[in-house]
């Protein structure tokens, strides 16, 4: 990285308290160049100068960086093989080893859709069987806006293309251009703040302990430096159940081989299961 993308990293941290040297090299470079241009900055060093002076810039450069997205079943492939045959696995897997619920952690949730996708995925198998499917999703962010958004439940259109229509009509009240999520599906996500980078803590609190079937760490990973992104990928596996599974955004496909705790369950779909074996 070149000095003056340095010096950017050096006075966020000693002028604005903020530490943004977790990020990745390219992703930095990506963000400072965009950020360059936003404000008609004629190179690098000009921005330098011009965020040094303005504190209003670098919040802009700060939120630039903390990426926040999601949609409803992003990847058709993905969730078509959890809808298929990993959700149906953990059933059976639960009732063979006396489990009382499936627990789910969907890591930086952003607006919750994703949490929201595989809750009605379950709810659907559980129309399937004599009795419903106990399980609890816990849901996860670092943006407080972003959690309340998804607590309310309420998307617009464009939000929710990818929804089946008979899960529109199923799990959600259409009002206008909105669409909210039903009561009875948002009361089995608890949506919290947490840091996955937080030193103290390897799961959500409010979880108590990890222990999970299935993780959602999508689109996440190829953001930090590759370090750090080693420190997550070892949260994912010390919260995961013996043979749970993690999902990841394809783009962090090749992260998640190279890293080795890991075997992939149907490539190339991002999907991995933690090859612990149950005692």
């Amino acid at each position: 990285m070149k000095t003056t993308a340095s010096q950017i990293i050096e006075v966020m941290r000693q002028k604005y308290g903020r530490d943004i040297s977790l990020y990745n090299s390219s992703f930095l470079a990506q963000t400072f160049e965009k950020r360059q241009s936003a404000t008609a900055s004629q190179n690098l060093g000009a921005y330098l100068q011009r965020f040094s002076e303005d504190p209003v810039e670098a919040e802009a450069l700060f939120h630039s960086l903390s990426v926040s997205y999601s949609e409803f079943f992003r990847n058709p492939l993905t969730f078509a093989l959890l809808e298929q045959m990993v959700l149906p696995r953990l059933l059976e897997e639960m009732e063979k080893s006396g489990r009382t619920e499936i627990r789910i952690w969907s890591a930086a949730c952003a607006a919750g859709q994703e949490a929201y996708s595989v809750a009605i995925l379950l709810d659907d198998l559980s129309r399937t069987r004599a009795k419903a499917i106990p399980y609890r999703i816990f849901a996860t962010d670092t943006c407080e806006r972003e959690l309340e958004e998804a607590r309310n439940g309420a998307y617009d259109v464009a939000a929710v293309k990818n929804v089946r229509l008979k899960h529109l009509g199923d799990y959600f009240t259409h009002r206008g251009e909105t669409y909210t999520v039903v009561p009875r599906l948002r009361e089995r996500v608890d949506f919290s703040f947490h840091d996955l980078l937080d030193g103290q803590s390897t799961c959500p609190s409010t979880c108590i302990f990890g222990d999970f079937d299935l993780i959602f760490c999508s689109n996440v990973l190829f953001y930090y430096r590759p370090d750090l992104q080693q420190v997550i990928l070892g949260k994912m596996q010390h919260g995961l159940a013996p043979n749970g599974y993690l999902v990841t955004g394809e783009a962090e496909r090749a992260i998640v081989v190279e890293s080795g705790g890991f075997y992939e369950v149907a490539p190339p779909m991002a999907v991995f299961q933690n090859p612990v074996k149950r005692r």
